[in-house]
C-alpha cells in the first residue's frame, strides 16, 4: 500500500493514512540532534507529542534504533531525552515522498521530564487555539 513501514509493536501508527494517535500532535520546526551507537544526525522535528517526534530526515534509521535526542523549543531549557525508532517514511527514489523521516517514541522519561514535556506540548495546543 504504502513505502512507510509500520512497526507491529507500536498499534497508534498503524497507517499513515488512518491517524489513529492517542496523544494530539503539533506541527513545529525545531532542530533536533539524534544520536545513535554509531551515527549522529543533525535533523529537524516536524511534529510533537506528549509520546513522540517526527523527525524530519532524508536519512531515517532502522526501526527500533535507540537514540539520545536533545532540543530546545524556542526560548526553553534544552530536553535531553532517549527515544526510540517507532516507524520510518523512507525518501524514495521517484522523489515524490515529500516528508520522510521517522517516528520516534520516547521511552524511559523521568517524572520531571514527563511534566516539562506535557507542559510544552499544552503551551503549544493554548497558543495555537483559535480566539
Amino acid at each position: 500500500m504504502s513505502d512507510v513501514r509500520i512497526s507491529d509493536e507500536f498499534p497508534e501508527y498503524t497507517s499513515p493514512y488512518l491517524d489513529r494517535r492517542i496523544h494530539d500532535r503539533f506541527d513545529v520546526t525545531w532542530a533536533v540532534d539524534c544520536a545513535a551507537d554509531d551515527t549522529f544526525l543533525y535533523a529537524s522535528i516536524a511534529n510533537i507529542s506528549a509520546m513522540g517526534i517526527f523527525v524530519r530526515t532524508e536519512h531515517p534509521l532502522p526501526i527500533g534504533t535507540r537514540l539520545d535526542l536533545q532540543f530546545a523549543p524556542p526560548g526553553m531549557p534544552k530536553f535531553q531525552l532517549d527515544g526510540e525508532v517507532a516507524w520510518i517514511n523512507p525518501l524514495r527514489d521517484s522523489g515524490d515522498n515529500p516528508n520522510p523521516g521517522m517516528g520516534v517514541r520516547f521511552i524511559e522519561l523521568a517524572l520531571p521530564d514527563r511534566e516539562r514535556l506535557v507542559h510544552v506540548i499544552r503551551t503549544i495546543a493554548y497558543l495555537r487555539e483559535p480566539a
